[in-house]
């Protein structure tokens, strides 16, 4: 499976980078390939080297004005004009999506994904890794606009959250 993973690429606590370790980990140990932003800096490169170290496969999509900092170990990397199209191709090479800490880059990304789901234009598992809660104020959030009709699909329908990374592979693995 393509698995997109959306993250901050700055250097973080180890509450945060622990949970995404292990995530890279379970991805690289079920042979599955890591789709992200391709990127060596913060939580990307980690990611990235977890799952090249438990033998996955890398494919990064990055864009030209981040081209300083791309991975050197990708299996294959993208360069996208803007960020448009960096994210219309995470999208596109994705099987499934997993959202783990970020920044506004990530949360750009994350409510483009659910707004294109909303209106069926696709229907690929989007899974939140909440590590310490952070995405606690964004699924309340969104539980209000489920709660008070803003969405025309239900919440489940577009997003999981899960608690753990083992949990956030097993909603992978229930959805594929």
């Amino acid at each position: 499976m393509n698995i997109t993973v959306f993250c901050s690429a700055y250097s973080l606590d180890a509450r945060y980078t622990a949970p995404a370790a292990e995530f890279a980990r379970l991805l690289g140990e079920a042979g599955h390939t890591l789709v992200w932003g391709g990127s060596h800096a913060g939580l990307m490169g980690l990611l990235a080297d977890g799952v090249k170290e438990a033998g996955g496969r890398l494919v990064g999509i990055s864009v030209e004005l981040l081209a300083h900092k791309t991975y050197e170990g990708a299996d294959e990397l993208v360069m996208t004009a803007d960020l448009a199209e960096r994210k219309a191709q995470l999208l596109a090479r994705a099987d499934a999506v997993v959202v783990l800490v970020g920044g506004l880059g990530t949360l750009d990304e994350v409510t483009e994904v659910l707004e294109l789901k909303k209106h069926a234009l696709h229907d690929k598992p989007v899974v939140v890794l909440d590590t310490e809660g952070f995405y606690a104020g964004l699924r309340t959030q969104l539980e209000r606009m489920d709660q008070e009709g803003f969405l025309p699909r239900s919440l489940a329908e577009l997003i999981t959250f899960a608690a753990t990374p083992a949990e956030a592979f097993a909603r992978l693995d229930r959805a594929s």
